[in-house]
């Protein structure tokens, strides 16, 4: 005999059955929240600087040809061993020698560096921002860049002479077409929203070179000036071997002629180190300079 149970126990039943559910889904969902997930993220960039870090490629050079002198691999006749470079230098800055030839090539390259950069900014403004002056300027600066400066020399000797001008005009025109290049490029990729506020708010065209094009164009430029640094060491070499009487390079000419590798090494080792510092100190200023910039490089 079936017994009949009441309504009002079934609704009992019924709330209690869901009261239990609902705090037992409420305990696995507050478990759930308080138990954060384990994300792996992969590092997909370079990762932080490393302290010195420019330092370590040379650094490993210097250990390999250390390593490869006292293991007799390397010839003393082909490429001496450091200490005997090291010496050498030594004799070198005792004589005054090194002093003097060094201050002189350093006169040539900043004086062209300072010309060069200042030439090539200003073609790449008026290149950059006129089409006119891009018709004028750009193709013959695209014939210089394709002409090895080496292949200009003997025309430049016939012009200017064999003194200091022939070398500064050298060095400055090698100079400027890194820094006319990258700055010309980085102008031309500057948003053109930029350009259509700076007309909306009625800017001058100073104004506009200052505020936008300026500050718009500096990463190019700084690549640029990057390159232009190691160029100028790079044209100066060659220029100091023609009919030079001073110089870094007049003493590795001097030193190749009686046979005396351990100073052309020194001077090799001395354009090394210049270039690698000037280097160092323009990314100094492009960090500083650019720190607005979230970039791979930091």
């Amino acid at each position: 005999m079936a017994i009949a149970t009441p309504v009002g126990d079934k609704r009992k039943s019924r709330t209690t059955s869901t009261s239990k559910n609902t705090g037992t889904s409420k305990n696995t969902a507050s478990s759930t929240v308080l138990r954060p997930r384990k994300i792996a993220r992969r590092r997909l960039g370079p990762g932080k600087a490393i302290p010195y870090g420019l330092a370590i490629g040379p650094l490993i050079l210097v250990v390999a040809w250390i390593a490869s002198s006292a293991a007799g691999i390397l010839d003393p006749q082909t490429l001496p061993a450091p200490l005997t470079i090291v010496e050498a230098a030594r004799d070198l800055i005792d004589d005054g020698r090194l002093q003097s030839n060094l201050l002189t090539s350093l006169q040539r390259a900043v004086i062209s560096l300072v010309l060069g950069v200042a030439i090539g900014v200003v073609l790449a403004l008026v290149s950059g921002l006129s089409r006119l002056g891009e018709s004028i300027i750009d193709g013959p600066v695209q014939i210089k860049r394709a002409i090895p400066t080496l292949a200009l020399i003997p025309l430049f000797i016939v012009w200017f002479g064999i003194g200091e001008s022939m070398k500064i005009i050298v060095i400055t025109t090698s100079v400027l077409i890194p820094v006319y290049i990258n700055t010309h490029a980085q102008l031309r990729s500057v948003d053109n929203r930029y350009v259509e506020l700076a007309e909306t708010v009625g800017l001058s065209r100073w104004q506009f070179v200052r505020r936008i094009a300026l500050p718009g164009a500096l990463p190019g430029f700084f690549t640029g000036l990057r390159m232009a640094v190691t160029i100028s060491w790079l044209a100066l070499v060659v220029v100091e071997q023609v009919n030079a009487t001073s110089g870094i390079g007049y003493l590795m000419t001097q030193a190749r002629t009686y046979g005396q590798i351990d100073i052309i090494v020194v001077g090799l080792v001395v354009y090394a180190i210049f270039g690698l510092v000037g280097d160092f100190l323009v990314r100094r200023v492009e960090r500083k300079a650019l720190s607005w910039r979230r970039t791979l490089g930091g």
